[in-house]
């Protein structure tokens, strides 16, 4: 990419998003390098894993209610949980990189389309557990299936494999935290229509396709090749664009 860009990659918890970033420094280290991360500030708790200044800026709801009227961070209420961008960190990162943001869909949609970011260039990036095609088939009122509940289904068996791989034993509070996760996923996939472009990517961060042999092999690399092609201006042939009414019930 020429100029440098606020690159948004995005899509359902487990969708692939984690290792997608984890491949491209394994098999791509130079285009990896050309990406510096986007730490945001966050009030909530880390997750299990999660580090300070790597992941968030994890602090207070206090300290973050107090960068709602400052000029110098960009602040963010995403469904309530408050978040905030240091703009002078934004500024800096582009002067030398592209700046790299990995999360759920709605900071990204927050970060896509907040007045005060009009200005940075932008490529924005979703990833999808189904291609157009497969959703306008299961839309089809003759298969007699509930689209809000396949997809459900599909993310909530994404997330119960990679809990078991993390823990010995799910606790009851994995598994609420599994259903409000998967509560939104209808919800997000209908924000998908807004990003640039639409990966469709069945493997998932449950999927052995990413690491097992070294070289991600399915869809895991075709998404990997797909999201190498994008940051170097090249348009995959498997990329997608969704209309608004793609996914309205």
């Amino acid at each position: 990419m020429s100029t440098n860009k606020l690159i948004l990659l995005t899509g359902p918890s487990c969708i692939g998003k984690s290792p997608l970033e984890k491949a491209l420094g394994k098999i791509y280290p130079e285009l990896r390098n050309s990406l510096q991360k986007l730490v945001l500030y966050n009030d909530r708790a880390p997750r299990p894993g999660e580090k300070d200044g790597v992941d968030y800026h994890f602090r207070s709801t206090t300290f973050l209610e107090s960068l709602e009227n400052n000029p110098n961070y960009l602040f963010m209420n995403v469904r309530g949980d408050l978040q905030a961008l240091d703009m002078n960190d934004l500024k800096e990162i582009l002067k030398i990189k592209h700046a790299f943001f990995e999360g759920n869909p709605y900071v990204a949609e927050a970060l896509l389309k907040h007045s005060r970011l009009k200005e940075y260039p932008k490529l924005s990036i979703f990833l999808s557990p189904l291609s157009r095609e497969e959703i306008l088939e299961m839309k089809d009122p003759s298969r007699n299936i509930d689209l809000t509940e396949l997809l459900s289904e599909i993310m909530r068996r994404k997330q119960l494999r990679r809990k078991t791989r993390q823990k010995v034993e799910i606790s009851l509070s994995d598994l609420e935290d599994i259903e409000r996760r998967v509560g939104s996923v209808y919800r997000e996939l209908s924000m998908a229509w807004q990003f640039d472009y639409i990966i469709p990517n069945h493997d998932g961060e449950d999927s052995d396709n990413w690491n097992l042999f070294y070289y991600p092999l399915g869809d895991a690399r075709k998404t990997l090749l797909s999201f190498v092609e994008l940051l170097q201006d090249k348009i995959p042939a498997n990329i997608e664009k969704w209309d608004k009414q793609l996914l309205v019930r």
